[in-house]
């Protein structure tokens, strides 16, 4: 009986070029400027209690610092793990969204003119940001299928 060598799956053509793609794709323009924007849009949401003041609302501000760090770590990693992006901008939407509803859902008296403006506006630029990082995503990935072709496809147990 003849034994046969089998390369480590991490060694396949196909995923090392798509390893390869992706970090192509993580050296745009696009994708370094969203990088950086999450990056800024996280802090600034984690901040954002003290730097406009409604560091008293305990609970809201304990949510932004918590939901600021968590974005910053979806997004701001964007570079690593530009082939987890879809998915992790998914989530970094939904902390958009939870960043605009936060002031009417957290306990307490939070809702004041000040705490919910800051969280009405960065929730909504994190929640565009992230679905420019889940697009530019989708693009790159629906890009090199089409121009790969069916023809190079190669099953992984090959």
């Amino acid at each position: 009986m003849a034994s046969t060598h089998r390369a480590p799956i991490e060694e396949h053509p196909d995923l090392m070029e798509l390893r390869a793609r992706h970090d192509r794709a993580a050296a745009t323009p696009r994708a370094q400027m969203v990088e950086a924007l999450a990056l800024l849009t996280g802090l600034y949401l984690a901040a954002s209690p003290w730097i406009v003041g409604f560091d008293g609302f305990t609970t809201l501000a304990v949510t932004n610092l918590i939901a600021g760090i968590a974005y910053m770590l979806l997004l701001g990693g964007l570079g690593n793990s530009y082939e987890r992006t879809h998915s992790m901008a998914w989530a970094a939407a939904a902390i958009g969204i939870w960043t605009c509803v936060a002031p009417w859902v957290v306990a307490g008296d939070v809702a004041r003119t000040r705490s919910i403006t800051s969280n009405l506006i960065i929730g909504a630029i994190a929640f565009l940001l992230a679905l420019a990082a889940a697009s530019a995503a989708r693009d790159r990935a629906d890009r090199s299928a089409a121009t790969s072709g069916a023809s190079r496809s190669m099953p992984l147990g090959s």
